[in-house]
């Protein structure tokens, strides 16, 4: 599954939510965000979007 992190256009409602997941994805997902000058919000809600793009 090929993604791409994205950029809001637009604010949207928003809400908080937590989660826990292992070290290892947060140090995955801190690299990817630096990489790509991002935040680390930024890169977890283009993964979701693009997964959820992806449901039949």
């Amino acid at each position: 599954m090929k993604w791409s992190i994205r950029r809001p256009l637009e604010k949207e409602e928003s809400v908080y939510k937590t989660i826990y997941i292992k070290q290892s994805l947060v140090s995955k997902i801190d690299a990817i965000a630096k990489e790509n000058d991002t935040s680390w919000n930024n890169v977890v809600i283009s993964m979701i979007e693009t997964c959820l793009e992806d449901e039949p």
